[in-house]
C-alpha cells in the first residue's frame, strides 16, 4: 500500500496489499475505508488501536487513515459519535475524497500535496458527518436497506427540525418515503427508541432550555413545545426529569 505521511499525528495508507504501519504506534484511531464494487456497498470502520492483523483483514483495494485519538476529538469538536467495531455505509460524497487520493494520476511533485490534502480533508468530513449528521451502520441482517436507513435518518432530522409541530407517524412515514410499520420498526432498530419517545425528548429537552433562558409562563413554554395544555406538558416533564417544570425553573436557577 502507499502510504501518506500526513503529519505527526496522521498517516493514510491507500492501495491493495499488505499494510505494515510502522512507526506509528501513536496513532490510535484507524477508519478503515472499502470502496465498494458491485454488489457490495461502500463502508467504513473505526477500529481503536488497530493492528497488523486489522489492517489486513482485506488485501484488496482499500484507504486507512491513522491518526491520535485526541487530534480527531479536537477536530470533531469533542467525542466522535461513532461505534468502535461497527461497519457504516459510505456515502457517495465521501467516497468521491477516497477515490481522488487512491486514483490521483499527477505527477509525483503535485501529487503528494494533492493527496496529503486531500486525506486530512476526508477526515475532517468524516468527523463532522459522524458529529452532525450520523452515519448509517451495516445491518447484520439486512433487514434495513441502504436507501430506507437513508429515509430514517431524513425521519430523524425531521423530527429534530419540526419537534413543535403536530407530527404523526402518518405525516414523517409520507414525507420521508416510508410506510408507517417500517418507520416504527425501523426507527427502533436504528435509533433504540420509538418515534414518539424521540418527538418527546426533542420537546421536552426544548422545553427545559426555554424555562432557564426565558421568563415565559410555564403554560406558554408547554404550548409553544408542541403541548395543548399544561397538565398533558406537566405530565410529561415529571416523567422526563422527575420534577413539575415549576421545581425544575425554581431548583436550576437557585443552583
Amino acid at each position: 500500500m502507499d502510504r501518506i505521511d500526513v503529519s505527526p499525528e496522521m498517516v493514510a495508507l491507500v492501495g491493495s496489499g499488505h499494510a505494515e504501519p510502522a512507526g506509528v504506534a501513536m496513532l490510535d484511531h484507524g477508519f478503515l475505508l472499502g470502496f465498494g464494487s458491485v454488489g457490495t456497498a461502500a463502508s467504513m470502520r473505526l477500529i481503536r488501536r488497530p493492528s497488523v492483523a486489522d489492517l489486513n483483514v482485506d488485501s484488496g483495494n482499500r484507504l486507512v487513515l491513522l491518526a491520535r485519538s485526541d487530534t480527531c476529538e479536537k477536530v470533531a469538536g469533542g467525542p466522535i459519535r461513532l461505534s468502535f467495531d461497527t461497519a457504516y455505509y459510505l456515502s457517495a460524497p465521501l467516497r468521491s475524497i477516497a477515490l481522488a487520493i487512491r486514483d490521483c494520476t499527477l505527477h509525483e511533485a503535485a501529487a503528494r500535496p494533492y493527496r496529503l490534502a486531500k486525506s486530512i480533508e476526508l477526515l475532517c468530513e468524516i468527523l463532522r458527518v459522524a458529529n452532525e449528521i450520523g452515519f448509517i451502520p451495516i445491518g447484520q441482517d439486512a433487514v434495513l436497506s441502504q436507501a430506507d436507513s437513508e429515509r430514517l435518518l431524513r425521519a430523524r432530522a425531521m423530527i429534530e427540525e419540526r419537534w413543535a409541530e403536530k407530527l404523526t407517524l402518518d405525516m414523517i412515514a409520507r414525507a420521508c418515503g416510508l410506510n408507517r410499520a417500517k418507520l416504527t420498526r425501523g426507527y427502533r432498530d436504528m435509533f433504540d427508541c420509538s418515534v414518539a419517545d424521540a418527538i418527546a425528548q426533542e420537546r421536552l429537552g426544548k422545553a427545559g432550555e426555554m424555562l432557564l433562558a426565558t421568563e415565559l409562563p410555564v403554560s406558554s413554554i408547554g404550548y409553544r413545545c408542541g403541548y395543548l395544555n399544561n397538565t398533558s406538558f406537566t405530565r410529561a416533564f415529571v416523567r422526563r426529569f422527575g420534577v413539575a417544570p415549576t421545581q425544575y425553573r425554581t431548583h436550576r436557577l437557585a443552583a
